[in-house]
C-alpha cells in the first residue's frame, strides 16, 4: 500500500495476512472484507495472494464456490467475496457530494468463466444513507446471454437500474483488463469508464456521459466495491470461480477552476457538429513541446481523451452541446488553453 498526492493504492505483496493488508489500506483497525468463510471454514480464506506470471507480481485471488458458499451466512440465495470502503474508512476513500473521484484497478476472469442470467457483479458503486442505498448506483455485472455472454454497465440514481452499454464477455476472458472510472458525484454529474486489454492496449468497453445524475437522494457518501457477488438462482449455470484483481487505486480529483481556464484561453472557436467537420487537427499547436493534453467541460471536469485522440487529431463528434477547454501542460504546468463550443 502507498499513498501519493492523495492517491490510495492497494496491491498484493505476497502470500499471507491478506485480509489484514486489505483492511490496513481501506479501513485501518476495521473490516472491509466480505467473505463466505463462515460457511466453508475448512477451506480457509476466500481471498488469497498468488503469483501471476503475466504481471510478474503477486495478485489478489477472489474465490467463490457454488456450494457451500453464501453471503456471509446471512443470505443463502447468493454468495459474496468482496472488498469495499465504508463508514469506518478514511474520508479520502469516500466520495462526497460535489467531488470527483477516479478509480483504477486491474482484473482478470478465467477463460472458462461461467455466468447465469442472474447477476454476477464484479464492481459496484453504492451509496451509504438515503432511500436508495440498497441499490447500486453503478454496477459492472456479467450475465449469460442468448447469443453470447455479456459484461453489462448498469446505472441508476434511484432504484431502477438500466443497462447503458455492454461488451462481449469473451473479449475479457483470460486477459488482464485495465479499468479506469471517473465520477463527478452530484445531480448534474458526469461518468466515464474505460476497460482495456492491459497488454494490447485495446479498448473493450467505454462509456462517457455528461449531465447525468450520479447522486442518490439522501446519501451521506458513495463508496466502491470489488469482487464476486453472484446470484445462485441458476446455480446449474455456474462453476467454482477464481477472479483476480490487483492495483486498486482511489484518488480524488480537484479540477482546475473555470476562472483559470478562461484566463489562459484564446478566443472561443465554434464547431458545428454536422457529421463532417469534427476531426480537429491540433498539429499547429506544436504539441511536441507539451507533455500532457487534457479536455475539460464547462464545469472544469476532465473528459478522458484516450479514445478520441490520435497523434494529430481529436474527434469531437461524440461531444454533447457545450463549452470545452482543450488544455496543454508543460512540466505539469498549464501553459495553453483552446476554448471551443460544440453545437449539434
Amino acid at each position: 500500500m502507498t499513498a501519493v498526492n492523495g492517491q490510495t493504492l492497494l496491491s498484493a505483496n505476497g502470500e499471507g495476512q491478506t485480509y489484514e493488508e486489505i483492511n490496513a489500506v481501506l479501513a485501518p483497525d476495521y473490516n472491509v472484507v466480505e467473505v463466505p468463510d463462515c460457511a466453508h471454514p475448512e477451506f480457509g480464506r476466500h481471498i488469497k495472494e498468488v503469483y501471476d506470471e503475466d504481471l510478474n507480481t503477486h495478485v489478489f485471488q477472489f474465490i467463490a464456490h457454488v456450494s457451500p458458499d453464501n453471503d456471509r451466512c446471512k443470505k443463502f440465495d447468493r454468495q459474496r467475496t468482496e472488498i469495499k470502503t465504508y463508514g469506518n474508512s478514511p474520508d479520502s476513500l469516500k466520495a462526497f457530494y460535489g467531488e470527483t473521484v477516479e478509480y483504477q484497478w486491474l482484473f482478470k476472469v478465467p477463460r472458462n468463466f461461467k455466468v447465469s442470467k442472474s447477476f454476477t457483479h464484479l464492481h459496484q458503486i453504492k451509496s451509504v444513507g438515503g432511500l436508495y442505498a440498497s441499490t447500486p448506483m453503478v454496477t459492472l455485472t456479467a450475465r449469460k446471454g442468448n447469443q453470447f455472454d455479456k459484461l453489462e454497465l448498469r446505472m441508476t440514481p434511484k432504484n431502477n437500474q438500466n443497462t447503458k452499454t455492454t461488451a462481449d464477455l469473451s473479449l475479457l476472458k483470460g486477459r488482464w483488463i485495465s479499468a479506469r472510472e471517473i465520477i463527478h458525484f452530484e445531480e448534474n454529474g458526469s461518468y466515464f469508464i474505460q476497460l482495456k486489454d492491459h497488454f494490447k492496449d485495446r479498448v473493450i468497453l467505454e462509456y462517457n456521459v455528461q449531465s447525468i445524475d450520479t447522486w442518490q437522494d439522501g446519501a451521506l457518501f458513495a463508496r466502491p466495491k470489488w469482487g464476486i457477488y453472484r446470484s445462485l438462482k441458476q446455480a446449474e449455470d455456474l462453476s467454482d470461480e477464481e477472479v483476480f484483481f490487483n492495483h486498486f487505486s482511489i484518488e480524488k480529483v480537484k479540477p482546475i477552476s473555470v476562472d483559470t481556464l478562461e484566463t489562459i484561453a484564446d478566443k472561443t472557436i465554434v464547431y458545428l457538429n454536422d457529421g463532417s467537420n469534427m476531426l480537429v487537427s491540433f498539429k499547429k499547436y506544436q504539441t511536441k513541446s507539451y507533455d500532457k493534453m487534457v479536455l475539460y467541460n464547462s464545469a472544469s471536469i476532465e473528459i478522458p481523451l484516450d479514445k478520441m485522440k490520435t497523434k494529430k487529431e481529436i474527434d469531437f463528434s461524440n461531444l454533447t452541446d457545450g463549452l470545452y477547454y482543450l488544455s496543454f501542460f508543460e512540466n505539469q504546468k498549464l501553459t495553453k488553453v483552446i476554448k471551443f463550443m460544440v453545437l449539434n
